[in-house]
């Protein structure tokens, strides 16, 4: 599996744990307001990270740590991530995954065997702007689809989230996206921040705090417990 960076200490990443996060490189989608444009691009890819040097790093952090996230990029975009999500658990920490959800078969698989505790899968929009806002035009969204079907049914701890921006969102947008997941047990909208590497900032910007409490309470109409996080 290629990881691509280590953080050694995150109190953020995996909420209620002490925690690190591994990053994985390469992902499928190209969503103009992504983050960590080094961890998609391939010819941005930061250095292959040693998968023994992160699993040593967590057998010296026992009792220290007690969560990994793992995260991306697209994590489950490398089929060998099994393998490792195996080994880790087998250190004794519970682990979150975030996904986009585009591979919903391998997301089932790995829940049902147990190599996850948390997953985190993002709603980049409402169905008819997905497309769009992940920077692949004509986007099939049964894998999409599927993977927000699973979730809802409740069989590992979960939550949904959207990263806000302006430029791509509106509030019919996000109350269209609230529907998709309707009945849903956590979602959070979080406020759009240029992280200075961003894919492509032009056209883009953040709501204000104001705004984003409200486009909560819009989203709550579909999934009560919409919440904002991060301003």
């Amino acid at each position: 599996m290629l990881i691509s960076g280590l953080q050694k200490l995150t109190l953020l990443d995996y909420p209620g744990r002490v925690a690190c996060t591994v990053f994985t490189g390469g992902c499928d989608f190209r969503c103009p307001f992504c983050h960590n444009s080094s961890l998609v691009l391939p010819e941005r890819l930061a250095h292959d990270t040693d998968e023994e040097a992160v699993l040593a790093f967590l057998r010296k952090r026992r009792g220290t740590l007690d969560g990994v996230a793992v995260t991306g990029g697209e994590p489950l975009l490398h089929g060998d991530i099994p393998e490792f999500l195996e080994k880790v658990h087998g250190l004794g920490y519970k682990i979150k995954l975030d996904t986009n959800g585009s591979f919903p078969d391998r997301l089932i698989d790995i829940v049902n065997a147990g190599l996850v505790d948390r997953v985190a899968m993002d709603i980049k929009n409402s169905p008819e702007l997905y497309g769009v806002t992940v920077g692949v035009p004509g986007l099939d969204l049964a894998p999409i689809e599927k993977s927000i079907r699973f979730l809802l049914e409740g069989r590992v701890d979960y939550e949904f989230r959207t990263t806000v921006v302006r430029g791509l969102h509106t509030k019919e947008s996000v109350v269209r996206a609230a529907k998709w997941i309707a009945g849903a047990k956590e979602y959070y909208l979080q406020q759009f921040k240029d992280s200075g590497d961003v894919l492509h900032i032009e056209g883009l910007g953040a709501f204000s705090e104001k705004e984003m409490h409200a486009l909560a309470s819009a989203a709550a109409e579909y999934v009560p417990a919409a919440e904002v996080r991060g301003v």
